[in-house]
């Protein structure tokens, strides 16, 4: 089982709908990031950005390839996951997650 702390990294990779949408595109195949930031319609750090997050959540693979023209190009694919929410999930994930101490 994930620990709540990987839950955490999923919920909050897939908070934004930037997320979501970059998400989707790429789960079917790989995409070049300049490609993608051309379809998304956004800069590359922006897309840099949005890319780390799923990353950090291990929901993305990526990998380097050298052009015809000796360019480095990187590409993302999203990984095969399966994740199910439930209120069954969301009671377990909570005994995980310890109570802050109280300040007195």
């Amino acid at each position: 089982m994930d620990s709540y702390e990987d839950y955490v990294k999923i919920f909050d990779a897939l908070s934004h709908p930037m997320r979501i949408k970059i998400a989707g595109l790429i789960s079917k195949d790989t995409m070049y990031v300049s490609e993608l930031a051309k379809i998304m319609q956004i800069s590359r750090p922006l897309l840099y950005m949005h890319l780390k997050k799923l990353e950090e959540a291990k929901l993305l693979d990526s990998y380097y390839e050298i052009s015809s023209t000796g360019k480095t190009m990187k590409f993302y694919k999203l990984k095969k996951f399966s994740h199910t929410l439930t209120s069954e999930l969301l009671f377990n994930l909570s005994h995980e997650i310890p109570v802050p101490e109280k300040k007195e």
